[in-house]
């Protein structure tokens, strides 16, 4: 029940998107370098609806609105347009995110680019599909033969834990390393197997909620710098297809932390 809302939320989400993808935009900054537009507001107002109407019982997180979070059991966990700057400058890589936590941990998790019509759907203990097809992770073995995938916070410009360092690390254990520039499309390629590995530092849990689970669904690993579980609320998300896992953290474990 609650994948079928999530996917329904996540596509009233894009349409809004899609409409307003390529024409004139209202841009406001949030930071410096940290943008928001009135296309995230318009698709997290039509998320939002459509989940007060199938669960108004429900507690909503989400990066643009404040919606009276409370200690209900289910939490949907909203980033209405991951890839911002990318959608801001009329670049076709972005998102929509929505995951629900029940009691702590996220068991329904999708993940939807309307510019290609890609909707990454899991549920917990029940596979990661892309379009109904089961995802599962790559079966890249050592790190050197790797394709990953990272981003940077948006105060990279004001403090050194800014993941340049591990990004230069990763460039020389690595085969390459990509910056495409949205954290849940990021993860959704993880669990696809078109990205061996990917970290970042400094996330909210509305770019990995949807994201980690996706992966975990598709057979790989996720936590943070140390090798341990992952936090969704913390400040360090490493995924991988399980197989480059303990080589990713070896990296990590020499550059600079948040």
């Amino acid at each position: 029940m609650w994948r079928d809302v999530a996917i329904t939320a996540a596509r009233a989400g894009g349409s809004v998107l899609m409409a307003k993808f390529g024409t004139a935009l209202r841009v406001s900054h949030k930071g410096a370098v940290d943008l928001v537009t009135e296309a995230d507001e318009a698709a997290e107002a039509a998320i939002v609806s459509l989940l007060r109407q199938h669960c108004p019982e429900h507690d909503i997180l989400a990066e643009e609105g404040d919606y009276g979070r409370g200690r209900r059991s289910h939490c949907w966990i909203i980033d209405p347009l991951d890839g911002t700057t990318n959608y801001a400058h009329g670049f076709p890589w972005f998102a929509v995110s929505i995951g629900l936590e029940i009691e702590g941990e996220v068991q329904v998790g999708v993940v939807y680019n309307p510019c290609n019509g890609e909707l990454f759907v899991a549920e917990k203990g029940e596979g990661a599909y892309l379009n109904d097809r089961r995802l599962q992770v790559s079966a890249v073995a050592q790190l050197d033969q790797s394709l990953l995938a990272t981003g940077f916070p948006y105060n990279r410009k004001q403090t050194a834990a800014n993941n340049y360092d591990h990004f230069v690390h990763f460039q020389q254990a690595a085969q390459a390393c990509r910056r495409p520039g949205a954290a849940s499309l990021d993860l959704a390629c993880v669990a696809a197997g078109r990205f061996d590995g990917y970290w970042e530092m400094k996330l909210k849990p509305w770019d990995v909620a949807a994201g980690q689970l996706l992966v975990v669904e598709a057979g790989g690993m996720v936590g943070n710098f140390d090798g341990g579980r992952l936090d969704i609320y913390s400040r360090e998300t490493v995924a991988s297809n399980g197989l480059i896992h303990a080589a990713m953290i070896e990296v990590l474990r020499q550059g600079v932390r948040p």
